[in-house]
């Protein structure tokens, strides 16, 4: 369907003919004929006028026009789409320190570093969750909000995939990402705050420590999961043999599931990369991205037809030479 959405500026196409009214008009001079030495041809004083400045002024006219048409907006509207949205505000908090780089998961069945493995799974995550707003923040030394609360997912997702380890810093700022989330969110309806937060380790740098962020979570009605990334077991080389270590030693579940408890959500071991899918997949369900539906209408905006005509017709009426053109008669003499 096709509409104007400024209409009232049409009411300036009559601009230039009240102009042309009310401004006083250029006083016309005269001039006397001439004569030329040549015997028998004289120019007349009311000599034939061509119609190049009529012209000239008809391409202006229309130039206005179609400018005073572009200036209303000239639009298309398609067909009403229903778009889900649910109202619910996600922020996905993704721990970048330096152990991320440790190689104990598995992805097409070679190992791969455990940032590799979120990257992957993660970004799915967030492109399943269509009728959310969804942010992601990047904790290491210090937290910070790469991607603002957006309906548009698939940014989202590529800011974490090209996101790299040692980012925000090589250590572990977890209590400043919560309080980021918080900052971010409070503002939101309460029902459907929600924080994913994932990690490998134990608070070690920052100003807020994590106590103090799960009581600030818990005043602002924020719902967190958490997530503990990190296999078991891990059998490395060194100089002295190859032996078993726990690669995962320093991360701290118990404050990992006390943050997760008192804010009402719910703490998630992942060792290997299936654990970690089936934890996005879970939290899919505990958390139904679309319940409600809005209603929007494209919009194809064609002020750009009338604006390029007018464009053209304003340079052919500068292109159009304003002199007027006379013509000479031989004129018989007795």
């Amino acid at each position: 369907m096709f509409e104007l959405a400024w209409p009232w500026l049409l009411a300036l196409a009559p601009l230039p003919v009240l102009a042309a009214f009310l401004l006083p008009r250029a006083r016309s001079v005269m001039t006397t004929a001439l004569h030329l030495p040549h015997l028998g041809v004289v120019l007349p004083q009311q000599a034939d006028v061509s119609s190049v400045p009529r012209l000239r002024r008809l391409f202006a006219l229309l130039a206005w026009l179609l400018l005073v048409f572009a200036a209303a907006r000239p639009q298309w509207l398609g067909t009403p789409e229903d778009v889900p949205r649910s109202g619910r505000d996600l922020l996905l908090a993704v721990d970048t320190s330096g152990s991320m780089s440790i190689e104990d998961m598995q992805l097409g069945g070679a190992s791969a570093p455990r940032f590799a493995a979120i990257q992957a799974i993660a970004s799915d995550f967030v492109h399943r969750r269509v009728g959310d707003r969804v942010g992601l923040i990047l904790f290491g030394t210090r937290a910070y909000l790469l991607v603002p609360l957006t309906f548009d997912l698939k940014t989202v997702g590529k800011q974490l995939i090209d996101a790299t380890i040692g980012l925000a810093g090589r250590e572990t700022a977890i209590g400043d990402a919560v309080g980021l989330a918080v900052k971010r969110l409070r503002d939101r309806p309460q029902p459907q705050r929600v924080l994913v937060l994932l990690t490998d380790g134990v608070n070690t740098a920052g100003e807020l420590d994590p106590a103090k962020a799960i009581d600030l979570a818990v005043a602002n009605q924020l719902r967190i999961y958490t997530i503990g990334i990190g296999a078991d077991a891990m059998r490395v080389n060194s100089i002295f043999g190859s032996r078993v270590v726990n690669p995962s030693a320093e991360l701290d579940e118990k404050m990992l599931g006390e943050m997760a408890s008192k804010t009402g959500g719910r703490y998630f071991r992942a060792r290997n990369s299936e654990e970690l899918a089936d934890v996005y997949r879970t939290i899919d369900q505990l958390e139904p991205a679309a319940d409600t539906h809005e209603s929007l209408r494209p919009i194809d905006e064609l002020y750009a037809w009338p604006l390029g005509g007018a464009l053209v017709l304003g340079a052919l009426a500068f292109v159009v030479p304003s002199w007027r053109a006379r013509v000479l008669r031989p004129v018989q003499t007795a």
